[in-house]
């Protein structure tokens, strides 16, 4: 048999091996190290590849600190701080808590720069809440996933600088072009909450009160400042990226140790929780955490990293195999045979849209950027307005089965079955493609903010 009857016959293999229930990581692992026997690459070129990865690999030196800031902001209590002034600005709404849910992924994602941790951080934290309130906990556990694809949108980042350096765009600028684009997703994803949640009577209202949003808007202070203060960092250059992350770390690591005097000592101790009657009512909670117990948060976000490094290390094997089966000449010849401006934007977003489905963002990057963003710029596409194309797709990778990252963390945090997520997952992903198509075809929404390329 040729080598490409091989191949595909590897590929069916493993595609049945994944519907059985086979871990991603594993499905493609195996077809990576089938494909090198069929191409007569040796083992050693695998080892070496994951071993480059782990250590010379940018982002992912930033990654294991970003996951332990979302860890710690959980712990903190700073999360929690703001899930609450999310959900007294907007739970005189029907759906107010899921939509609040939203909302603090958007305030949690420019602080982590990271989807997962922005899944499992809010997942972990009000899915049960959501569940008392009434929700359905598969549409709960769907919302934590959809709401963590803002992760990599909303600055920081750590696939815009990785897109930044493979196409040598000003970061600064990749950061600013994702702040409206990064809000609509918020808005939209809040849109069909609130639709789903008129249609099926889900979640308590409670009344919208001034002196309500300002009490948890005072007691989130330090979560705002942590915003500011990793924005800050990287827009004047004081920080790279993991050097903003273990800033982070680091402040969040003091507010955890000192959390409950600060809070009692600004008076605002209180915070509202939904109940187990299901009404709502201000209640007492304890946040913060000792320093014994900083080894075993330690602990928790390496195992998360364990499973996230994995997976992107084989990715980027996968990368280079295709590489030499030619992929990359031949999608390059597809897109550019397709003619106008938007027939290659369009073809270039379906490109990147099943890519998103079966690879994880960061080997999506490192694989088609390079190919697609010259074939965009010579057709007139603003470079930093299709990075921000590129990259709202690669998000909507996250919620897009079979590899759908989030669904995998939210299953993991929430306890609900993966497959069981897709019902109210569908709906999300609808409305991110409805703003994708809107981030692209209206570029004033990437570069309305940078200077000199707003008119």
């Amino acid at each position: 048999m040729t080598d490409g009857t091989w191949i595909t016959l590897i590929s069916l293999g493993v595609t049945v091996l994944f519907m059985v229930g086979v871990p991603v990581f594993l499905v493609i692992a195996y077809w990576v190290i089938g494909c090198s026997f069929v191409l007569g690459m040796t083992l050693d070129n695998i080892g070496a590849a994951l071993s480059d990865v782990f250590t010379d690999g940018f982002a992912l030196l930033a990654m294991p600190l970003f996951i332990l800031t979302g860890d710690l902001i959980n712990k903190s209590g700073i999360a929690r701080r703001l899930s609450d002034f999310a959900y007294a600005c907007l739970g005189w709404l029907r759906g107010g808590l899921a939509m609040a849910s939203l909302g603090a992924c958007g305030l949690f994602a420019a602080i982590s720069g990271s989807n997962s941790a922005t899944t499992a951080t809010i997942g972990s934290m009000l899915h049960p809440e959501m569940v008392k309130g009434g929700y359905d906990e598969r549409f709960s556990a769907a919302t934590a996933a959809a709401g963590g694809t803002v992760g990599i949108i909303i600055p920081p980042s750590i696939i815009f600088i990785v897109y930044g350096f493979l196409m040598n765009l000003p970061i600064s600028d990749l950061f600013v072009a994702g702040i409206i684009p990064g809000a609509l997703m918020v808005i939209g994803m809040q849109l069909v909450c609130w639709i789903l949640c008129t249609m099926n009577g889900w979640g308590h209202l409670i009344p919208l009160q001034l002196s309500r949003v300002l009490k948890t808007a005072f007691g989130a202070w330090l979560g705002f400042f942590a915003i500011g203060l990793v924005l800050w960092g990287i827009y004047t250059g004081k920080f790279s990226p993991t050097e903003a992350a273990g800033v982070t770390v680091g402040f969040c690591i003091i507010v955890g140790l000192v959390s409950l005097p600060l809070y009692r000592l600004m008076g605002a101790k209180d915070s509202m929780r939904p109940v187990a009657d299901k009404s709502y009512q201000e209640m007492l909670v304890v946040e913060g955490f000792r320093f014994a117990e900083i080894p075993s948060i330690t602990m928790r976000s390496a195992q998360i990293t364990g499973i996230l490094a994995p997976l992107i290390a084989i990715s980027v094997v996968m990368q280079q195999i295709l590489s030499l089966l030619g992929a990359q000449q031949v999608i390059g010849d597809f897109v550019t045979g397709m003619g106008g401006y938007h027939a290659v934007l369009l073809t270039a977003m379906a490109i990147v849209f099943v890519s998103g489905m079966i690879l994880e963002s960061l080997p999506v990057t490192i694989i088609l950027a390079p190919i697609l963003a010259p074939i965009a710029a010579t057709v007139g596409v603003d470079p930093v307005h299709f990075a921000v194309i590129f990259l709202v797709g690669a998000s909507i990778g996250f919620v897009t089965p079979p590899y759908g990252l989030n669904l995998y963390v939210a299953s993991g945090v929430t306890g609900v079955p993966y497959f069981r997520l897709l019902k109210y997952t569908v709906a999300y992903l609808v409305s991110l493609i409805v703003v994708w198509f809107v981030v692209a075809l209206t570029p004033e929404l990437s570069t309305v903010l940078l200077p000199g390329r707003g008119n």
